[in-house]
């Protein structure tokens, strides 16, 4: 499936579906997707106990905020663009923990 025909939406809402429980181990985070252009929007994953949750919208005390345009977060998720390398290139921001963010990415499995 293309990055086109994925919505951050559709993404986010799979998200707890495809966590690696024993990569997510203790981890316990709450973490901020802030996207902006076409269907950007607002939306929080929070980890814990091996699960994970997502819902739409502001979290309460996020320990990472991720900032990217839509459709670059969407590549990023598909393995069609590398999260590091878009970091790199300031097409995606993070505020608050790095170590968290660098974890992050591989507490998923692909799509």
């Amino acid at each position: 499936m293309s990055a086109d025909q994925v919505t951050p939406d559709m993404v986010v809402e799979q998200m707890p579906q495809h966590l690696d429980s024993a990569k997510a181990g203790s981890t316990n985070a709450t973490i901020q997707l802030d996207l902006s252009g076409d269907n950007g929007g607002k939306w929080w994953v929070k980890i814990h106990d091996g699960t994970a949750e997502t819902g739409k919208g502001d979290a309460e005390n996020p320990a990472l905020t991720l900032l990217a345009d839509a459709n670059d977060f969407v590549k990023i998720t598909l393995g069609q663009m590398d999260g590091t390398a878009a970091f790199m290139q300031g097409k995606l921001k993070i505020k608050g923990d790095m170590g968290l963010a660098i974890k992050f990415q591989g507490l998923f499995k692909r799509p």
